[in-house]
């Protein structure tokens, strides 16, 4: 995770000194804990296996049309079909990534490392277009437009015919931002975004704000310590958001029309990475990796689980009886949602898992930082 204070020009620059500040020298983290024999309580296997390039980026994947859109550092893009990983179609960015990848199936976008944003159309280039700023946050590609949110906290939308820039939504900010995935989302008409703590309700023909609710207050003395800004994908729960508020707390707003949304409720609550969840509970793990599970309609704890302690843990993926979380060395943890027992483990290639595991019917798929796509059928 890295953070970048603003500059001229809302451009975002690394700062060194301030990512020690918040996480810490890596040498003075304890040890990963070690796992204890299991005895499978539920039956999985692979079903499948693909490879892409190596992903040292923020990398969220899109389900679409029984298909796992996903991508590779090196601005690989590709399409699988879920069942089979059979590959529908490939394209490439033509240059290293730093977020991605949006799709609404057929038209997909991802931004490179020079802050070029690239739409294709099944693989196919169609446009790109220069950023003014930094993005880690994968596009959006809902309703013939592309979305992007900047770590400038800016928002902006492009036709996705022809990349004309349809509007720029920006207001002023503190200096200090989340070099990371945000909240970047669609809500029936309504685009979801998140500036800082504020999740809002955009209007995405026009950008003009349409509601507006604080997931969390700001604490502490510094502008790092009062760094709370929404980490993404969220999670969509009927006509709830839910989203975690980045070291401070996670959450669930209420939208009940178009321009009337609330606070469902907020629960301090450390971490840095996205949540998961279902209709009964919302799960994820703090910064040592201490897993919690929050009852999904108020938001009190339901369990914690300290068995996996600083294994570097993914954000999860909850389906069926269990929870899901990738580690720091490939395995895929399968927990009983209700109790935090773990059920089952499996292996990928031993490289950490690189990003939430995603779901398309009964195929899961867990990618690793060497680039492995592993699908797995729980059983």
């Amino acid at each position: 995770m890295r953070l970048g204070r603003l500059g001229r020009g809302g451009r975002a620059a690394a700062s060194a000194l301030l990512v020690a500040a918040l996480l810490g020298c890596g040498a003075d983290r304890p040890p990963p804990t070690k796992l204890d024999s299991v005895e499978a309580q539920i039956a999985g296997r692979q079903v499948w296996r693909a490879a892409v390039g190596s992903v040292q980026f923020p990398l969220a994947m899109t389900v679409r049309d029984g298909a796992f859109i996903v991508a590779g550092g090196d601005g690989t893009v590709l399409s699988l079909d879920a069942q089979t990983g059979a590959q529908r179609w490939r394209g490439s960015a033509g240059n290293l990534l730093s977020a991605g990848v949006g799709s609404d199936g057929r038209v997909a976008a991802v931004v490179t490392v020079n802050n070029e944003l690239v739409v294709m159309d099944q693989g196919a280039p169609r446009w790109s277009t220069r950023l003014a700023s930094r993005t880690t946050t994968a596009p959006l590609v809902a309703g013939e437009r592309v979305f992007v949110l900047g770590v400038d906290r800016a928002v902006h939308a492009f036709d996705a015919v022809d990349g004309r820039r349809l509007w720029t939504f920006q207001r002023p900010g503190e200096a200090l931002t989340l070099a990371q995935p945000g909240v970047l989302a669609p809500f029936k008409n309504t685009l979801v975004a998140g500036v800082g703590a504020q999740m809002l309700g955009l209007d995405p023909t026009t950008g003009s704000v349409r509601w507006e609710v604080p997931l969390t207050a700001p604490r502490g003395t510094n502008e790092v310590e009062r760094l709370n800004d929404l980490v993404g994908p969220p999670l969509r729960l009927g006509d709830s958001l839910c989203a975690r508020a980045f070291q401070t707390a996670v959450g669930c707003v209420s939208i009940t029309g178009p321009d009337r949304a609330s606070l469902r409720w907020s629960r301090i609550a450390g971490g840095q990475k996205a949540i998961g969840g279902d209709a009964d509970f919302l799960f994820g793990a703090d910064g040592s990796d201490r897993l919690s599970a929050w009852k999904t309609a108020g938001g009190e704890l339901a369990w914690t689980n300290e068995r996996l302690l600083y294994r570097s843990l993914s954000a999860p993926l909850s389906a069926g009886r269990t929870v899901m979380f990738g580690d720091l060395e490939g395995i895929v943890h399968f927990l009983d949602r209700e109790s935090g027992k773990t059920l089952l483990r499996l292996p990928t290639d031993g490289s950490p898992v690189a990003a939430q595991p995603v779901l398309s019917g009964s195929t899961m798929l867990v990618v690793t930082r060497n680039g492995g796509l592993f699908a797995f059928r729980p059983e």
